[in-house]
């Protein structure tokens, strides 16, 4: 549920409202689980921190309530740090998105093709993270091994392309990278968060001869998609090691890092212990804070207090005032 007090100004943090998308492949968790209260069915993803123009958040706190978040940065460069990858701009878009069915398998072309073919737009690499998963749930991955075009075509033509594309058992708390090119599709009865560049090309591939509400086959986008599709055999991802780091009150550990983005994992437990925990930016980039399970508060240094709750999206410009953190939790921290 998104909770919108006032009190917080600049160089503080403030809650985001996502804008939603209502994708034939959608179920209702992400209103039944994260209480968006989203007049939509289905609904299929929601656009958490967004300033992208197809679907932009909107501040849900403070004094820029009621703004686009995309107004608020252009107003207030600031909030985005010395950081060159922001380049003046919101570099990420974060999602939360409900497969009740699969996902068409698709392509997102990297940021070379997509400059020269898409009127110098950003490409769109991207990382899942897993937050829930019926059991046998499986992903697509790449390819099996190399495979030409005119193979891939033949079976999307005859309905034999499935027999190319590499599947992948999924489970709660996985990790995927899903570089540039990657051909891919999220499976049914997954619930996951993206974390992507701020782009929104999709090049489809297939879609299962699926029909839409009106009765019509969805656009395709096949010569696109292999033009941009990286066509060899793709290695079966596996989970990376991963490490967490305790301090009092809390744990963290990495889930990605690359030249986009960089994303940890925050579990927050200070339930038993008096002490909050702070968190704060520095002026190189803004932070996202992500509550994927769990409720707490957030207090000011000027004793404020906010209360957060499952599935809101807390911005924290750069240069920040530091808050204290006090509950159980799990966020995900997003860093640009």
């Amino acid at each position: 549920m998104t909770n919108k007090n006032s009190g917080w100004s600049r160089n503080k943090p403030f809650l985001l409202k996502p804008g939603a998308k209502d994708y034939i492949w959608g179920g209702s968790r992400l209103n039944d689980d994260f209480s968006k209260e989203i007049p939509m069915y289905p609904l299929a993803e929601t656009w958490e921190c967004s300033t992208h123009p197809d679907g932009p958040s909107v501040v849900a706190s403070g004094e820029f309530a009621g703004r686009t978040l995309a107004e608020v940065l252009s107003a207030n460069p600031g909030f985005l740090g010395t950081h060159p990858r922001t380049h003046g701009e919101l570099p990420i878009l974060i999602k939360l998105i409900d497969a009740k069915e699969d996902l068409s398998v698709q392509v997102h072309p990297d940021d070379e093709y997509a400059n020269v073919h898409e009127n110098g737009q950003s490409g769109k690499t991207e990382m899942w993270y897993v937050l829930d998963a019926e059991q046998d749930a499986k992903l697509i991955y790449g390819l099996y091994h190399d495979t030409s075009k005119e193979e891939l075509k033949r079976g999307i033509r005859d309905g034999t392309v499935e027999k190319y594309l590499q599947k992948v058992t999924v489970r709660k708390d996985d990790m995927f990278y899903v570089k540039a090119g990657t051909i891919h599709a999220i499976g049914k009865g997954i619930l996951l968060a993206e974390i992507q560049q701020s782009s929104n090309l999709t090049y489809r591939l297939y879609d299962y001869d699926r029909t839409d509400a009106g009765g019509n086959r969805r656009r395709l986008h096949i010569d696109q998609a292999l033009e941009a599709a990286d066509l060899k055999g793709a290695t079966l991802p596996k989970q990376p090691l991963r490490v967490l780091k305790y301090r009092r009150g809390c744990a963290a550990e990495l889930l990605c890092r690359c030249k986009y983005f960089e994303v940890h994992r925050m579990l927050l437990n200070t339930e038993r212990c008096r002490d909050m925990v702070g968190y704060r930016t520095d002026g190189s980039s803004f932070r996202v804070l992500l509550c994927t399970n769990g409720c707490g508060v957030m207090m000011t240094q000027d004793r404020e207090a906010f209360p957060f709750f499952r599935g809101d999206c807390i911005f924290f410009p750069a240069n920040s005032v530091q808050v204290k953190l006090h509950g159980r939790a799990q966020f995900l921290d997003v860093r640009g």
